[in-house]
């Protein structure tokens, strides 16, 4: 059975993406942190991350890992801590995002502050639907994909997203690269789509940035969740658009590629919005300060 300092150095760096984030955190060297991983990932006979120059993305097993003993974990430490400090994060906030993004991305990052007293209440969809929710008092806190215009919301840059069209190996050696520099979208014109919706709102977007036009191609798949579009391309239903942070531990695996390179890639950033003129207890301000720091640790998505 794995000991507690190996699984709360395993939890630190599923939480951060990052060895040197979390030997930053735990105050300990990386290579310790690396150790302790190497000895954890002994002990059970799986690898739980696929490392990379972007840091650390959790195999499924992390995943899985994750949620069975996150919360124990945290518990644990929580008891055998200091107990003369009144949680800062005590209290209830309700904070809305998409749903891809609150489960790889802002969930692990909060969930450290679960065990100081944060009760989390969390509402999944689109940046202008949680917008809405926020402005008429029903939210906290929205991570929002599109930048806040309502006069009773007010939001900061959190981080960016970034973009790449990948698909599996088998669709991508049909792609000439010649003519893939000549004439991009002749080039991948005969690649069937997987999308997000039926107006290709990320697709279309990275066509229209990168290409000048809308894409011509087929749309062979369309699913309302990206981990859902990222599972039909692995599959070798067609290609799509995806942002990095979704995409990297299959680009690390070889189960796609990414079939163009663009000098810059699209970007897109994300928001952290609250209401205007609200004050807000320390929960908020709790979350709001650890996902400040997170997106830092992230760098980009």
């Amino acid at each position: 059975m794995p000991g507690l300092d190996l699984l709360a150095t395993f939890l630190e760096v599923y939480r951060t993406g990052s060895l040197s984030a979390a030997a930053e955190r735990l105050g300990v060297s990386q290579p310790a942190v690396t150790g302790q991983l190497a000895r954890l990932e002994e002990q059970l006979g799986t690898r739980l991350f696929v490392r990379s120059r972007r840091g650390a993305a959790p195999t499924e097993r992390a995943v899985a890992l994750a949620a069975e003993v996150g919360l124990h974990v945290d518990g644990l430490r929580t008891a055998l801590g200091p107990r003369d400090v009144e949680p800062a994060a005590r209290g209830l906030v309700r904070i809305g995002g998409a749903a891809e993004l609150m489960t790889v991305r802002v969930l692990p990052a909060l969930a450290p502050l679960v065990p100081q007293g944060l009760q989390l209440r969390t509402t999944l969809g689109l940046g202008d639907e949680l917008l809405a929710a926020l402005a008429a008092g029903h939210l906290d806190l929205v991570v929002s994909s599109v930048r806040p215009r309502q006069d009773a919301v007010v939001a900061t840059p959190l981080v960016d997203e970034e973009f790449l069209l990948v698909g599996p190996p088998a669709l991508a050696h049909t792609v000439d690269a010649g003519r893939l520099a000549a004439d991009p979208v002749a080039a991948l014109a005969h690649l069937p789509l997987v999308a997000y919706a039926e107006d290709l709102p990320i697709v279309r977007r990275y066509w229209r940035s990168e290409f000048g036009r809308r894409p011509p191609n087929t749309t062979a798949v369309v699913a309302p969740d990206l981990r859902a579009v990222l599972a039909a391309v692995t599959g070798g239903a067609g290609v799509s658009v995806l942002p990095r942070y979704l995409v990297a531990p299959a680009l690390d695996a070889g189960q796609v590629v990414e079939l163009h390179h663009p000098e810059a890639p699209p970007l897109n950033t994300l928001y952290l919005a609250g209401r205007r003129g609200v004050p807000h207890g320390p929960a908020v301000a709790a979350v709001r300060a650890r996902l400040t720091e997170a997106a830092a640790e992230w760098g980009s998505l």
